[in-house]
């Protein structure tokens, strides 16, 4: 009964941690290089002038996944047979969570294309939007700026 808190309070643990390190922000980065108020950035009408596809993230790991991964692998690989059946249990559970773990953490830094979007905006300022997609955005069409998004006009 001892084992199973320890596990259950191991894998709250192991999800807490994982999903502390997870970004789930949505936000897109206005990055014009100058303070804008809420009001400014919140819509506008322009042009797009510019379309530059970038790569943000590395794909680089810092070994917490693997670390988790190899703990939980352990623990599950624990409840497995038993005597020195279990030790190779827990030690093969140990090595696949940890490889899982650090392919885990990988895809989730791996890197994804951002599009820089420049827009001359109809009272003549100049903003540079960065944002995810630019589905059917070309340069030369009109675009409507609202909360830091280009949507086709």
């Amino acid at each position: 009964m001892k084992s199973t808190h320890t596990i259950a309070a191991l894998v709250v643990a192991s999800t807490a941690l994982l999903s502390g390190c997870a970004s789930t922000s949505s936000t897109p980065i206005n990055n014009n290089g100058a303070y804008n108020s809420p009001v400014s950035n919140s819509m506008g009408y322009g042009t797009i002038d510019t379309i530059q596809v970038t790569r943000s993230g590395t794909g680089q790991t810092n070994g917490t996944g693997a670390v988790v991964g190899g703990l939980v692998g352990a623990l599950v690989g624990n409840q497995v047979g038993s005597g020195s059946g279990r030790t190779a249990a827990t030690v093969a559970g140990a090595v696949g969570g940890a490889v899982i773990g650090n392919n885990v953490e990988g895809n989730r830094a791996a890197g994804r294309d951002m599009y820089q979007i420049g827009i001359r905006l109809d009272n003549g300022d100049y903003r540079t939007i960065v944002q995810d997609s630019v589905y059917d955005l070309r340069v030369g069409n009109r675009v409507r700026v609202v909360d830091g998004r280009a949507y086709r006009y």
